[in-house]
């Protein structure tokens, strides 16, 4: 599919280094709007083929020079834009969201392309090291010893349901383990199918253009828990990225753990990102905070793994003035069409368990596919015996959890599970507070804000998008901005290893 043919059905085949393949089952996409198209089904046999192509591509992929791999990436993002009124036009059928959104999305996936190409050129994420050999020391001599980080082999990446093209085919994930220098096997997620594809042509498409190895890149689509399971055990595979839910990813994470050699397992699991509004900043602007964050909370029909879903606010007077903002905010937003049914469907599910936990607000479900704002209200004692309500409701929804003092909103700081992002809304007088709350919240939260809102996540040098568990399964790793890379890197020592042995790197 081309950018001329954007309501043409989709071929529906998985790639498989370099072909396109199709498979005896097939599965009928679900989109919010227009045709529904068929997609061969992924089988184990498939993730095997992709994975040794993956295995034999990785010989000479990592060893193709710093250049050679940034050309790639900035390949890939030039293919991607030369199809995006394609990727518009089917991402917004197959997913509701809209153009403006999508086109977001895109460009944010080729700019991490290219500034993932910069990053390498510049080479600092090789974290060089050299001891130079000391023979006349004593009472030992020292040997030679260079340390340059290499990549660790094949990885897997599930496409993620809520993002199609950040965190998807070509995402952070895939951007990450190419950059490193390291093949990928992806499967598509089947609430975007047909994006999935357009994505994986854009990709082939840079291999021919650079001559890669076309076992560097593989998309196998849908498929039962068994392709899952087959890619994340595959013996081949040295790493996986996912994002998703807890539910799904703690499922792959036990797997990579129990394999005969356990691989890492780079999950982005959820978080409910919680805010705390301070005394002084409550007073002085608790309307302005309140409708902000209704405006946060719905953006993207609450879809967005930063979503900050509670608040601790202090009870009395300027509280209410923040409970009663937000609810107005959030009643005078219409409804939105969520990315799936199966999303609708755990949406209105997470509704019905807080209506039944916490004191309503403001509270509707909506129909079909919709998702409409809800949003409720715990004294901080309910919410401390009750640990289900600090569980993220993926959507819309917010909970106001109402804090007495300092020392109980510190109480409820440090009960708090880890998280992709925390947030401070403060004044200068709420300093001494804002201190002492930093100091646990940087210890639970991969990225602390001021005054502002975590939707949105800058693609950049010092963005940290990870968290202790269960934000996600390795809270020293983040999967968006440059660091993502060392994911998929492991440092070697060579010692005494001669010159015209070594990569150009280390040499």
């Amino acid at each position: 599919m081309d950018a001329k043919s954007a309501t043409t059905a989709p071929h529906g085949q998985h790639l498989i280094a370099g072909e396109w393949v199709g498979a005896e089952g097939n599965f009928t996409s679900d989109p919010a709007t227009g045709p529904a198209f068929a997609y061969a089904t992924g089988t184990v046999t498939l993730v095997d083929r992709a994975c040794r192509a993956a295995e034999e591509a990785f010989e000479t992929y990592a060893h193709v020079s710093r250049d050679d791999r940034a050309a790639f990436l900035e390949a890939i993002a030039d293919q991607i834009e030369a199809r995006a009124e394609a990727i518009t036009a089917i991402g917004t059928l197959e997913t509701g969201l809209p153009e403006a959104r999508l086109q977001g999305e895109r460009g944010r996936t080729t700019g991490q392309l290219r500034l993932f190409a910069e990053h390498l050129r510049k080479g600092d994420y090789l974290d060089r090291r050299v001891d130079p050999a000391l023979p006349d020391r004593r009472p030992a001599p020292r040997p030679e010893l260079r340390m340059i980080q290499r990549p660790v082999g094949p990885v897997a990446v599930f496409g993620a349901s809520n993002f199609p093209l950040a965190f998807s085919t070509a995402g952070g994930d895939t951007a990450a383990a190419l950059a490193a220098g390291c093949p990928v096997v992806v499967k598509g997620h089947s609430a975007h199918p047909g994006t999935g594809e357009i994505i994986a042509e854009a990709i082939l498409a840079a291999i021919q253009a650079t001559g890669m190895h076309k076992g560097v890149f593989s998309l196998i689509q849908g498929g039962r828990r068994d392709v899952g399971h087959a890619l994340v055990t595959h013996p081949l595979i040295q790493a996986v990225g996912f994002t998703g839910s807890l539910a799904g990813g703690r499922a792959l994470f036990d797997l990579c753990a129990a394999r005969r050699d356990p691989i890492p397992f780079f999950g982005e699991l959820g978080s409910v990102n919680p805010m705390f509004l301070l005394p002084h900043a409550l007073a002085a602007r608790a309307a302005g905070i309140g409708a902000a964050w209704a405006a946060s909370l719905t953006m993207g029909a609450g879809q967005f793994c930063t979503n900050p879903g509670i608040a601790f606010v202090p009870t009395g007077a300027e509280g209410d003035a923040f409970v009663t903002a937000t609810r107005d905010a959030l009643a005078a937003t219409g409804p939105q069409i969520m990315l799936s049914r199966g999303i609708t469907a755990a949406y209105h599910d997470g509704v019905a368990h807080l209506s039944s936990r916490a004191s309503p607000v403001l509270t509707n479900l909506g129909e079909g596919r919709e998702a409409r704002p809800n949003l409720w209200q715990v004294d901080a004692a309910t919410f401390q015996s009750d640990t289900t309500l600090a569980e993220e409701v993926f959507g819309p929804a917010g909970l106001i959890v109402r804090v007495d003092d300092t020392d109980q909103m510190l109480d409820l700081a440090r009960a708090l599970r880890g998280q992709l992002t925390a947030t401070l809304h403060m004044d200068d007088d709420d300093s001494d507070l804002a201190r002492r709350l930093l100091r646990v919240l940087e210890r639970k939260a991969g990225r602390v804000l001021v005054n502002g809102f975590p939707t949105g996540v800058e693609v950049a040098d010092a963005m940290v998008h990870g968290g202790p568990y269960p934000a996600s399964t390795n809270f020293g790793a983040t999967s968006v901005g440059t660091m993502s890379i060392r994911r998929f890197l492991r440092p070697v020592c060579f010692q005494n290893i001669p010159s015209n042995l070594l990569s150009a790197d280390l040499a």
